[in-house]
């Protein structure tokens, strides 16, 4: 497995992965920022955790625009591809390249709140329920067919931070729960329907 991911509350989704005995073969998370008044630059919790976990690393600035970065994952012939929060669009040849595809983990019950910002969006829309879906990625924007899906209340004072945290742990449990039945081809992904679709 390759995993990509950037923000802190996908550690978690890392970690699992690592604790259920799948293997690791290099994280992908974004490039060092620079931050805080000396600007200096800073690590993604996930390139923290990698590091201390001792995988490797690769920080692309784009996959997109940088071919020798795109030929270097090809090159690691993954089976699979995990994205949580990475922060970045991946090209058709990655997204195409391991046998059982990308999976991403995107906080909402998808078609509903594609995009990038599902999880305050269903706060102001004022939601009782939200959800976590495991996607296989294709060429769109949160387009491509459904693995699983798991709903769950929002909690009348919870906050955006404290909600996507919770959503993505019940993703890293989907995610658990689904990756040896996708690999034995025991799971099917079913398309998403295009006139139910919102976007954020």
């Amino acid at each position: 497995i390759i995993f990509m991911g950037t923000s802190g509350n996908v550690v978690q989704i890392l970690s699992s992965i690592l604790d259920n005995g799948h293997q690791v073969i290099s994280v992908y998370t974004q490039p060092d920022r620079r931050a805080g008044r000396g600007r200096k630059p800073v690590s993604s919790a996930v390139k923290i955790f990698a590091k201390n976990s001792g995988l490797s690393i690769s920080q692309p600035v784009s996959l997109l625009r940088d071919p020798e970065a795109k030929s270097s994952l090809m090159d690691l012939e993954p089976d699979l591809i995990v994205v949580a929060s990475y922060g970045q669009i991946l090209p058709a040849e990655v997204v195409n390249e391991p046998p059982l595809g990308c999976l991403n983990i995107h906080p909402s019950l998808l078609p509903k709140y594609r995009g990038a910002s599902p999880v305050a969006t269903a706060i102001l829309e004022g939601d009782s329920h939200t959800g976590v879906t495991l996607m296989k990625l294709d060429s769109g924007m949160d387009t491509g067919p459904i693995l699983a899906q798991r709903k769950t209340e929002i909690g009348s004072e919870e906050t955006t931070d404290a909600l996507t945290t919770r959503l993505l742990s019940i993703g890293s449990e989907l995610l658990i729960e689904s990756l040896i039945p996708w690999a034995r081809g025991e799971m099917t992904a079913t398309d998403q329907d295009e006139k139910l679709a919102t976007h954020t």
